[in-house]
């Protein structure tokens, strides 16, 4: 398991009920700290882990003889993590990534960062971890369900009995393009819903924030190759509902924190945690010219981030020209 953040250390922790896990801590204290206390307090406050699980700052390390290789890396950092550690991952190890963003620059997924990276590796074998999966939730055994997406069947199907624990309930579906595309865009979304929240607007406003939400990802994740029964199920519908409306979202914390009328940059430095919405909303946004797709919502986040009010997000959403509800 690459990468000790809330996520990471939840997958992990899930992970080593049906194998042994190492996890990789970018940070040595961190990685001290985890395996003399049992806890990773830096991100998940108050959690005992699984008494099996060690952790590490030496990828090599993490790395050595692993059957499934786990990125769990912020994207602006997945790249430079996934070469440094080439050349310890075997070409048909699977590498699944649990990282719901875009790359800034190249505008890739980051199953194809790991494919332009490795480019010997087998790709039915590169995939994601997706799915309405708030870590803090996941640790104290709520039900919930995830999505394994992975070219290859039968690697899915092995990977299922890895994550799926008495709590967690884990599908296959071999739509990587569809499930890391609507992982990606319903951040963005939840930036736009924690808005809403900030400004107090109620549930009709959520509801319809969210109904349109689910169609603007799903217009632009279908143009890109998913699959559209993808964007109805867990890793777009279910996802898109659970960041938009948690407070234990860090992009619905960061909308509402704008909507209540704060700096972005004031908002990034009290945080300690990564809110991948942020860097990918430019992304979408040029991603959805390239494609001709219409994405207003997604188009007035951008214009936020960038220094528009929130109530001229409003302003322009609302007075869009009538349409078709199809359309």
């Amino acid at each position: 398991m690459i990468g000790a953040g809330s996520w990471g250390t939840t997958v992990a922790s899930v992970a080593s009920e049906a194998a042994d896990v190492m996890l990789w801590a970018r940070r040595p204290e961190l990685a001290e700290a985890i395996n003399a206390t049992g806890r990773n307090e830096d991100y998940l406050a108050g959690f005992t882990l699984p008494g099996g699980l060690r952790a590490t700052s030496d990828l090599g390390e993490a790395l050595a003889g692993a059957d499934v290789a786990v990125m769990g890396v912020p994207s602006h950092g997945f790249r430079a993590v996934v070469e440094a550690a080439a050349a310890d991952i075997d070409p048909n190890t699977p590498v699944i990534s649990l990282t719901k963003g875009l790359e800034v620059g190249s505008n890739m997924r980051m199953t194809e960062v790991i494919a332009d990276v490795l480019p010997d590796h087998d790709p039915g074998g590169i995939g994601v971890l997706t799915g309405p999966n708030l870590a803090r939730e996941v640790m104290e055994g709520q039900p919930a369900a995830s999505v394994v997406s992975v070219p290859d069947e039968k690697i899915a199907t092995v990977l299922q009995s890895v994550f799926m624990t008495p709590s967690l309930r884990v599908y296959s579906n071999t739509d990587v393009i569809g499930c890391e595309m609507a992982g990606s865009l319903k951040n963005v979304m939840a930036l736009a819903a924690g808005m809403a929240h900030g400004l107090e607007y109620g549930d009709n406003s959520m509801a319809t924030l969210i109904t349109r939400a689910l169609a603007e990802l799903s217009r632009l994740g279908r143009a890109m190759g998913g699959n559209p029964a993808t964007f109805a199920g867990l890793a777009g519908m279910g996802d898109l509902i659970a960041t938009c409306i948690s407070p234990l979202s860090r992009n619905h914390r960061v909308g509402i924190a704008l909507g209540q009328g704060k700096a972005l940059e004031d908002i990034i430095a009290e945080m300690n945690m990564v809110a991948e919405g942020v860097k990918t909303t430019p992304v979408v946004v040029e991603l959805a010219a390239q494609h001709d797709v219409e994405m207003p919502i997604a188009t007035q986040v951008s214009n936020v981030l960038a220094g528009q009010s929130v109530a001229q997000m409003l302003t322009e959403l609302m007075g869009r020209p009538p349409k078709p509800e199809g359309a």
